[in-house]
């Protein structure tokens, strides 16, 4: 389907290249916090912002090259409001890691099977993003990616919910100390939400091609 909005230019596969690249890199982000959390180990989500500040340097270089003229005008909004919402799950992801490092571990320890199953969720509906997209790059096809990373939204959902059930049985007495770990729950929680609703743009830009 893409096919029929590039025009054979260097800037709409230059732009297609740096999106891939975008989402890889939004995917190691979830593997390399999956891996802090699983491990207990703070110092470890330090590479969310590292992998976060490579992931904007490649957002502003799409950006720019879309402005340079890259695809037709029609598609052009749609393009950067899935660039929008992918670089908003890096950073809520990057929030997610600075709340785990001043999260209590006795209070994560009673959550942390279920935010473990979070973050591999997040990790499953991003790796269903990127094949969304060169899903549409190469035969626009991609409503069952859609309904798939749904249901990986759909178990998080759940997920929080069994969460929040168990933190009403923990007495937190400090203000703070509570804060942290709903602000944790949060925005783990949150990540898939957001690559939703990327996956709905690309669905999106799929149905104005036809």
């Amino acid at each position: 389907m893409f096919k029929k909005i590039i025009s054979g230019g260097n800037l709409e596969k230059q732009v297609i290249e740096n999106i891939k690249i975008h989402i890889k890199i939004l995917c190691s982000a979830t593997e390399c916090f999956k891996g802090a959390i699983t491990t207990g180990n703070t110092e470890a989500t330090f590479c969310v912002a590292d992998l976060e500040r490579e992931a904007d340097s490649i957002r502003r270089e799409i950006i720019s090259t879309i402005h340079e003229g890259a695809f037709l005008p029609f598609i052009r909004p749609n393009i950067c409001r899935f660039i929008e919402m992918v670089d908003e799950a890096f950073d809520i992801l990057e929030d997610a890691a600075v709340e785990f490092r001043d999260l209590k571990m006795e209070f994560y320890k009673l959550i942390e099977p279920e935010c473990i199953k979070i973050a591999s969720a997040n990790i499953n509906a991003c790796q269903l993003l990127l094949i969304a997209f060169e899903s549409l790059i190469n035969k626009g096809d991609i409503k069952d990616k859609n309904l798939a990373i749904r249901v990986y939204e759909k178990q998080v959902d759940d997920l929080k919910l069994d969460i929040l059930e168990q933190l009403k049985k923990i007495e937190i007495t400090n203000f703070w100390d509570g804060r942290t770990v709903s602000n944790f729950v949060d925005y783990i929680s949150k990540i898939s939400d957001l690559i939703e609703d990327a996956s709905d743009y690309l669905y999106i830009i799929e149905v104005s091609l036809r």
